[in-house]
């Protein structure tokens, strides 16, 4: 298996085997659940990529391309996908969109800032980039369709490379997981290459990991499974953070293509709805 396929199945046979059972209010379901879940992933090494399954890799790459544009419309990620559509208001746009929130929503461009600031002063300990806003997310504040998952991730240099710590209020290990953890490690490549320094670590931390009750069976069986795969490698392509921000449809085809000839997965595990 590969690195990350065994740090997965790990996390999801803890989950499965000794997480606490209990009703989920606001979905209505039961799930399983482990606090304070954490995990470190060498990103020069591997890509973290499961392969214990088929996942889409269209999502998280046009949706991470997306995230660099700053913009809360989803008209270029719809060329690839619909799965925010149940997130959209009526203007087609998507207030908790995480690029929206990254790059204006609070006065300010923090990936700009960030990489600036890198550049500038590369052992930095302040490359924090903040989603969630406390004036209205979350604290029974009035509901929302959607409130960002990852309140905050922090960037730092150490050693010539761009490491990142990423932290979740909330995770769906089964369908949610595997998706943000290719997409924030390659959020971290293309940082990595704007600033011409190597990728590094990701540490990644989930205070609520949980696996819902109408995926325990689906977990099971990606239980079973082990696959002979190697280690996911695989060179982007050049100018990713320039051609992201003009909103380069070719960049989403290219890195595709890119993991695609590295990537074998076995089968998914079924059909699993995502809890709204």
């Amino acid at each position: 298996m590969t690195t990350f396929d065994s740090v997965y199945r790990d996390l999801l046979q803890d989950i499965m085997q000794n997480g606490a059972l209990e009703l989920n209010e606001r979905t209505g379901l039961h799930t399983r659940i482990r606090t304070g879940a954490h995990f470190d992933l060498d990103v020069s090494k591997a890509f973290p990529l499961l392969t214990l399954r088929k996942i889409p890799l269209k999502l998280f790459v046009a949706e991470q391309v997306w995230y660099l544009q700053g913009e809360n419309k989803l008209d270029f990620f719809q060329k690839f996908s619909r799965i925010w559509d149940d997130f959209m208001e009526e203007d087609n746009t998507v207030e908790s969109g995480y690029g929206y929130r990254w790059r204006g929503f609070f006065g300010r461009d923090q990936v700009d800032s960030l990489l600036q600031m890198l550049r500038d002063e590369p052992s930095s300990r302040q490359g924090v980039v903040v989603t969630w806003d406390p004036n209205t997310d979350g604290l029974a504040s009035a509901k929302k369709k959607n409130v960002p998952c990852v309140p905050v991730w922090v960037a730092n240099i150490v050693n010539g490379k761009l490491n990142f710590h990423v932290i979740f209020r909330s995770n769906d290990v089964m369908l949610g997981l595997p998706h943000d953890v290719a997409g924030f490690a390659l959020l971290l490549k293309m940082l990595a290459q704007e600033l011409k320094v190597e990728p590094g670590m990701m540490h990644y931390s989930i205070s609520h990991a949980h696996v819902y009750e109408n995926h325990f069976s689906n977990a099971e069986m990606l239980l079973t499974r082990s696959n002979e795969h190697p280690d996911v490698n695989f060179e982007l392509p050049p100018n990713c953070y320039k051609r992201a921000l003009h909103k380069d449809e070719s960049l989403v085809h290219e890195i595709l293509e890119s993991m695609q000839s590295v990537y074998e997965p076995l089968p998914g595990v079924g059909r699993m709805q995502i809890a709204l």
